[in-house]
């Protein structure tokens, strides 16, 4: 960043593009946890134990859940427009039969995204999830390490979602886009 004679800050809005160039060139370096998020670079937390434990329960129950009918992708990359790629924990996307290999699922694409929050619970609710919600995303579900609960976002509007439900850890839940299966969510935290 540079600041300007006036005293403002000028920040430096990348492009996906951009994002990429600079892994390839190795300024960002195979090991940086990081997103694209509004045009800036962001750091992402590590992964705790607990944090990757919920991960793969809701990774393997998803994947249980809608076999073929849709696909199970963890940590990769959404792409929304020209500047923003996040890397939610959990993405459930269209099924493809070529796996999405030559780019990264759209908005459109996106059935639900699954944010598991321990010390980035707060990022992820004002920021993550309002980008979310402002790019039509159907559904995300926060998961709450510290407060154990999961809460269903849903009604996607202009700033952020329009519906929020706490879900019980005891239940099945339908998924949004498809027709008949469920998650089972007991035991997940």
């Amino acid at each position: 960043m540079t600041r300007l004679a006036e005293g403002r800050i000028h920040r430096h809005w990348y492009t996906v593009e951009d994002y990429y160039r600079m892994a390839e060139s190795g300024i960002l370096g195979p090991e940086a946890r990081v997103e694209l998020i509004e045009g800036e670079i962001v750091d992402m937390p590590p992964i705790g134990p607990l944090d990757a434990s919920v991960v793969t329960l809701v990774q393997n129950r998803l994947v249980a859940a809608v076999g073929e009918l849709a696909l199970v992708r963890v940590q990769n990359p959404v792409h929304l427009d020209r500047h923003n790629e996040p890397e939610p924990d959990v993405a459930l996307v269209r099924w493809r039969a070529d796996h999405y290999r030559e780019r990264h699922p759209e908005p459109a694409e996106v059935l639900l995204l699954v944010e598991v929050a321990d010390s980035s619970r707060r990022y992820d609710r004002e920021v993550k999830l309002r980008l979310y919600a402002r790019f039509g995303i159907p559904e995300t579900w926060l998961i709450d390490l510290a407060d154990a609960t999961l809460t269903r976002f849903r009604d996607p509007g202009a700033t952020d979602y329009g519906n929020a439900e706490s879900l019980e850890l005891s239940k099945r839940v339908s998924l949004p886009g498809l027709e008949g299966p469920a998650i089972d969510l007991s035991g997940l935290l």
